[in-house]
């Protein structure tokens, strides 16, 4: 009987909860405006996840696209600051957006600032920490990243886009010479950084971070065009990316 009671209680709570959500109109006037504030708050959240996407859609058009992510990817857990981590692969797929295709990557950098300022905290080391390892034990080791430490890597200049979009005051076009980037966000201490990462970088960054030892990791990345191991170790270390270090 109680199991029933639950059961029955869970799929009320499901319907309203998806009801809260949906673009149908009720017959309810006092359901209405309940939703309608419970709608309007999650696009406010979305909105100040997502100030630059917000700036090259408009304001009232992410409004609007907001509340289409919102019937679409409902919240999954009461903690609102977890809302809108699939926000890149919903813009990847959203039609009225398909002029603007660097959109998505550029969501899926401001939600990797977002993450890293609610990271753990955690020390980090310098880079001599590395090169005080004997030569012929440095393929061994194992580095620990900073729990904030994460790239967002592209094909378009996601990081030209979001600083533009972040310090200046009007919105400047892509150039005709514009290139890919990758970006490293990281945030040794209470404040987030976003620097742009050496061509190939990403892939020694995703190895490490798996765990992998550091001379499968620099061979795994070393065979693409542009990748210089000392400057991408010296860019991870120099900007907290590396908490400690372990010497097999």
């Amino acid at each position: 009987m109680l199991a029933r009671l639950e059961g029955g209680l869970a799929d009320f709570q499901s319907g309203f909860a998806a009801s809260l959500l949906s673009a149908e109109k009720v017959a309810d006037r006092r359901f209405s405006v309940h939703r309608n504030n419970v709608k309007a708050s999650l696009v406010a959240a979305l909105a100040a996840r997502f100030p630059v996407v917000s700036r090259l859609v408009g304001v009232e058009f992410f409004q609007a696209m907001a509340l289409v992510f919102i019937e679409r990817c409902p919240p999954r857990s009461p903690v609102l600051a977890a809302y809108g981590a699939g926000m890149g692969d919903f813009l990847d797929g959203f039609e009225p957006v398909a002029d603007l295709p660097y959109l998505a990557d550029v969501s899926r950098l401001e939600w990797g600032r977002r993450l890293a300022w609610h990271a753990a905290d955690a020390s980090t080391i310098s880079i001599e920490a590395l090169t005080a390892v004997e030569p012929d034990r440095l393929a061994g080791v194992r580095l620990d990243l900073h729990p904030a430490a994460s790239v967002v890597a592209s094909v378009w200049p996601v990081i030209s886009i979001w600083t533009t979009n972040t310090g200046d005051e009007e919105a400047r076009p892509i150039g005709p010479d514009w290139v890919g980037q990758s970006a490293l966000i990281t945030r040794p201490g209470l404040e987030v950084f976003v620097n742009a990462l050496p061509p190939s970088a990403e892939l020694l960054f995703r190895s490490l971070s798996a765990g992998v030892a550091l001379g499968e990791a620099v061979a795994r990345a070393e065979h693409i065009a542009g990748f210089e191991t000392a400057a991408a170790l010296s860019l991870l270390f120099r900007t907290g990316a590396v908490t400690s270090l372990a010497v097999e």
